[in-house]
């Protein structure tokens, strides 16, 4: 998978508040999907997609299935979205230092 396909993965909001979720320990497919307003399909569509991008992982369970965040690519988005909070930060410090200087 690529970052874009991560990338993809996280532009939806239901995609995003299941990542949420999984931050503690995984969790039935069952679970997850009572969370939202949407029909059990269409959760286990936002899982498949989450799955194939590497961002969690799957585990059946007797009749469950258990899904668990997988960190590492959340990781690697991080690292290739690190450069890019650097650009700001020095954006941000420029801006704050010409309001700074029109102030005074």
């Amino acid at each position: 998978m690529t970052t874009t396909d991560v990338f993809g993965a996280i532009a939806n909001p239901t995609r995003r508040r299941i990542l949420e979720m999984l931050r503690g320990d995984p969790r039935a497919a069952g679970e997850i999907a009572s969370a939202f307003a949407v029909n059990r399909p269409a959760v286990s569509e936002h899982l498949q997609v989450l799955r194939l991008a590497g961002l969690v992982t799957e585990q059946a369970s007797g009749r469950q299935r258990l899904y668990g965040l997988n960190a590492g690519r959340l990781r690697e988005l991080a690292e290739w979205l690190h450069p890019f909070e650097q650009y700001w930060e020095q954006r941000l410090d420029a801006l704050t230092e010409i309001l700074d200087t029109d102030t005074q």
